[in-house]
């Protein structure tokens, strides 16, 4: 099979037709699951004040130990309006303004309080429980590069920083299709030899979860005239996902479509099981991934070629699969000629992840897929992996 690509070379085929989309603001409250265009640089110190890192006592380090005279109480975003004196105490909240003049703050549970007066028993150290004025990042500072991917504590340092909106990557426009006669919609009647239609289901979901606006088209018979209109209008798209029709039959009518459309063939067919028969196309900017019809099959394809496309699309700074190291549960045969990617399985032992393949591997057996959280990579090659051999694994 000399002529079927690795699973790396393919990947950086699909990477170099790449185009980076435009960036637009977004406020920060939108702004989880999209990638950072330019860099988000902080509004203020982080944090903007001296502040106190627990509750108990500002003091001055001089004069401890001793016995000090309360003379005010500091609540958080309600700083006191003088100085500490010397052989003073002021009594501060956690995340209250540190006083000028005290140069630590001595915890509640260190110090024998009696109300008006404080006796401190022991040493402190200057700057001990004081977060210093940025501390975490200085105002211009940078809070994340260009090419970040916000989730929960990206959005929440972004807010922190004082920054209200942020310039991200447009969310690619994804549109997605499923060729085949023979499929129905959920929830229909099947006749003899029809199947429930499933693929722009699943790669529906992964294309959200990758960050584009999805559009399932309606799914196409194996007619050439309808395949081509279809296509026309997924073209339209950033992004064009089609499932089936791109094999050697009669019924295959993908790829000769595109061409007839003008679209630019890159590759067909990768040495990976399951996934041979994947297409990838260009037209103009528009980027065509002809995946095979059966469901694991167009499932793995697309956490191989098409999330990591999306991810560059949005200018994400590591697009490629995020692969782990892992140890086989069980022995696995190995193909000659192609890598395989099994369906698994993972636990922590320990502290190493090991990866058990699930029953049933079959390229259709989607139900089954479903039970895994795990795709791992089995090298080509001869005769079997035994148990406790470190393979590289990828999320599902």
């Amino acid at each position: 099979m000399a002529d079927l690509l690795s699973i790396d070379d393919a990947l950086a085929a699909v990477l170099a037709r790449v185009v980076p989309l435009e960036g637009d603001e977004v406020a920060v409250g939108d702004a989880a699951g999209r990638v950072l265009a330019a860099p988000a640089r902080a509004a203020v110190d982080l944090p903007p004040f001296a502040s106190s890192a627990m509750d108990g006592f500002a003091v001055r380090a001089d004069d401890a130990p001793g016995e000090l005279p309360v003379v005010a109480r500091i609540a958080a975003g309600r700083p006191v309006g003088r100085a500490l004196g010397v052989g003073e105490a002021m009594a501060i909240s956690t995340g209250g303004v540190v006083p000028a003049g005290a140069d630590s703050v001595v915890p509640i549970e260190n110090v024998e309080d009696a109300g008006d007066r404080i006796r401190v028993p022991a040493f402190v150290g200057k700057g001990d429980n004081i977060r210093k004025r940025g501390g975490d990042v200085e105002a211009g500072g940078t809070v994340l590069g260009a090419g970040t991917w916000l989730g929960p504590a990206q959005v929440g340092a972004l807010a922190a920083a004082g920054l209200a909106t942020v310039v991200c990557s447009r969310r690619p426009r994804a549109a997605v299709l499923a060729t085949g006669t023979e499929l129905r919609p959920p929830g229909a009647s099947l006749a003899d030899g029809e199947i429930y239609e499933s693929n722009t289901y699943t790669l529906g979901a992964q294309l959200a979860d990758a960050g584009a606006v999805v559009e399932r088209l309606p799914r196409v018979e194996d007619d050439e005239a309808a395949t081509r209109d279809a296509l026309e209008r997924g073209l339209a798209a950033d992004v064009l996902v089609t499932s089936g029709g791109v094999s050697v039959g009669p019924h295959d009518l993908v790829r000769r479509a595109l061409a007839d459309l003008g679209a630019e063939e890159v590759f067909w067919r990768v040495a990976v099981r399951p996934g041979k028969p994947v297409a990838f196309a260009v037209r103009g900017r528009t980027l065509v991934f002809g995946l095979p019809g059966n469901p694991v099959s167009s499932l793995v394809a697309f956490e191989l070629f098409v999330r990591p496309a999306l991810l560059a699309l949005q200018g994400a700074s590591r697009p490629r699969p995020p692969y782990r190291p892992a140890r086989l549960g069980r022995s696995v045969r190995r193909s000659p000629a192609r890598d395989t990617l099994l369906r698994a399985r993972s636990h922590v032992e320990d502290g190493a992840i090991v990866v058990d393949p699930v029953v049933g591997q079959e390229s259709h057996m989607i139900v089954r897929a479903a039970d895994a959280d795990s795709l791992v990579v089995v090298p080509r090659g001869d005769g079997e992996l035994p148990p406790g051999a470190t393979v590289d694994c990828l999320a599902l």
